[in-house]
């Protein structure tokens, strides 16, 4: 891995994506409309909203860097670009980190948007430390962009890259614990939200929910998360295919 050509490839993205307009106000916008639509529908019970708000923190980030950075990715490829690239003295790996940084600094912006929308004007009560908050939100965007980055290797066109979302974000948000306590699920089902990354991430939201002090619990939960974003980048690099037949 060669830091100098993995940070070329991340200032390369990081430019691209600041010339598309739409695709950045998805990235950094649409998280904080359907927040603000959240609130807006329970205007009138505050204690709901106080309830779904902070897992919603990591779940709308993560299902929207998850959908960018597929099709993006395969945009990419599909146009030739990675070809192009890969035929450069460059490893795979230092390709998907620079994809993986540049998204990165678009999720950590996006966090930090996302925290100051819902704490500071919709009023989102977090007992935690607010920059906590801004710390698991930022992790499973970042997660939400590496399983992008993973699953685009398996899709041929735009549309199939749409198609994984259905396989890969709809059963972690009904598995996670925000509809019902993951204790509450069957055998089963709780087995297969503990092997799960966004569920961590919601365990850690509805820990900061509840507690000042930062325990052991919070700090498996932000590891997992961690991890697993690392482990799909390293599985991405793994099966990236230079172009799409």
């Amino acid at each position: 891995m060669n830091p100098s050509i993995t940070l070329a490839v991340a200032r390369r993205v990081l430019t691209q994506l600041r010339r598309d307009h739409r695709t950045l106000a998805m990235m950094l916008v649409l998280p904080c409309l359907l927040l603000t639509l959240l609130w807006w529908m329970f205007d009138r019970n505050e204690m709901v909203f106080e309830r779904l708000g902070p897992p919603l923190v990591a779940v709308f980030p993560f299902t929207v860097m998850f959908l960018v950075t597929s099709v993006t990715t395969l945009r990419e490829r599909s146009s030739g670009t990675l070809e192009r690239l890969l035929s450069m003295p460059m490893n795979k790996l230092d390709l998907l980190l620079g994809y993986a940084i540049a998204f990165a600094v678009v999720a950590l912006a996006q966090a930090l948007l996302v925290v100051a929308l819902t704490v500071g004007l919709l009023g989102l009560d977090v007992t935690g430390p607010l920059w906590a908050l801004a710390v698991v939100a930022v992790l499973d965007a970042v997660l939400g962009s590496a399983l992008g980055l993973f699953v685009s290797a398996f899709a041929q066109t735009e549309f199939q890259a749409v198609q994984f979302m259905p396989a890969f974000v709809i059963p972690q948000l009904l598995l996670c614990g925000l509809f019902l306590s993951r204790d509450s699920l069957p055998g089963v089902l709780s087995a297969v939200s503990d092997v799960l990354p966004l569920s961590y991430a919601v365990d850690a939201m509805q820990r900061l929910q509840t507690t000042a002090s930062l325990d052991a619990g919070f700090g498996v939960d932000v590891t997992v998360v961690a991890a697993f974003g690392v482990a799909a980048v390293v599985l991405g690099a793994a099966t990236l295919r230079r172009r799409t037949d």
